[in-house]
């Protein structure tokens, strides 16, 4: 186990982004369309180094390309089957879980395609699967109730999600075998699952609040685990901070609980961001985690995507104002806003290119300083 903990620390320091002299970009991880050759020839192309690339995610394709069904492939020893409420856990795999298993493995070939034919393959690539609470609060069990509601099939299911988790970062790196492999965890229900407001499967009542301490232990779990397994960092993708503010008094944030987890860093919206929110990031970034900010809305219809420096001044400030210095900013990894699916291949394509343009923006601000 100290061997692990010193791996762990080891992996975090040598990709931590404030030793860097960049602010990067990335996306969350769904594209629009359905064909994962093009997409990642796409990503790969706007997402050039120093930026991060990531392997695509095509919920177009229905039923299996979810984030859900998606993640629901890496379980090892346990299936899942779709029903008009959603996923649900079965004894053994039917045709819906082998359809997620090979839309899955269709985007990693695509990927390892894609990267051997590229002269210079990125130096990092990242990966995204449901964290383990919120797979647990998505998936149903055979009674019809969801997995979140019993304490024995949160265990299980964590157990096999980090197994499986681990088993993905080894197939992202043969995918492609240059690449630093990144993990984002997205737990887009963890306040309710913390605060106590995921509705019953009848919708009448609602699940007690897992604890934060069991919150924390599964996280720590899943973290170390994909740290021990190479990955250079785990990052916790969490909801917009107005809904972590419906928690109980006192009680720790979802931001606070990832950091004290283990995690590299943390996702969140920028929208939303209250100043004891960014004195919190403020602390982090002056302890050496990672701060990925969604700032850019998708554009809508065929409207331009908000100006560079419109973006630059969103970030600068309320960074500025909490006290952060400017050679700072690389600790900065800029995202959408949300997810682009929904977007068209343009209008996603022209975020990319606006979120890398903010960020070389930001980077040569930090280089002034």
């Amino acid at each position: 186990m100290q061997q692990d903990s010193k791996q762990t620390d080891s992996n975090q320091s040598e990709s931590n982004p404030s030793e860097t002299s960049t602010v990067t970009a990335t996306a969350l991880g769904t594209w629009p369309g359905s064909d994962p050759v093009e997409a990642t020839r796409i990503i790969r192309g706007e997402l050039g180094d120093p930026h991060l690339p990531f392997l695509v995610q095509l919920p177009a394709r229905g039923p299996g390309a979810d984030a859900l069904g998606r993640t629901a492939a890496l379980l090892v020893d346990l299936a899942v089957d779709l029903q008009p409420h959603g996923w649900r856990l079965v004894p053994r795999p039917g045709k819906d879980h082998r359809r997620a298993v090979s839309l899955l493995g269709q985007d990693l070939n695509a990927l390892a395609d894609v990267v051997g034919a590229e002269e210079s393959p990125g130096k990092q690539l990242k990966i995204s699967l449901r964290g383990p609470l919120s797979l647990a609060a998505g998936l149903y069990l055979h009674n019809g109730e969801r997995a979140l509601s019993d304490a024995g099939a949160r265990r299980e299911l964590l157990q096999s999600l980090t197994a499986g988790a681990v088993d993905f970062v080894a197939r992202a790196r043969t995918a492609a075998p240059d690449a630093g492999i990144i993990v984002q965890l997205d737990e887009p229900d963890i306040a309710d699952v913390l605060g106590g407001t995921i509705p019953t499967a009848s919708g009448y009542r609602t699940l007690r609040s897992v604890p934060a301490a069991e919150v924390s232990s599964a996280w720590a779990q899943i973290v170390e685990a994909l740290s021990g397994a190479g990955a250079e960092q785990v990052i916790l993708r969490l909801p917009e901070a107005a809904r972590s503010a419906a928690l109980r008094p006192g009680a720790q944030t979802p931001f606070a609980l990832a950091l004290g987890a283990g995690a590299s860093g943390a996702a969140l919206p920028a929208a939303g961001l209250t100043g004891a929110d960014w004195e919190a990031i403020a602390e982090a970034v002056e302890n050496g985690k990672t701060l990925w900010l969604g700032i850019l809305p998708e554009p809508v219809g065929n409207e331009e995507p908000r100006q560079v420096k419109a973006l630059v001044q969103d970030v600068l400030r309320p960074w500025t104002k909490i006290g952060l210095p400017a050679n700072a900013l690389p600790a900065l990894r800029l995202t959408p806003a949300a997810e682009l699916a929904e977007a068209s291949p343009s209008s996603a394509r022209k975020v990319l290119g606006r979120l890398t343009q903010a960020a070389e923006a930001l980077s040569q601000v930090a280089a002034e300083s």
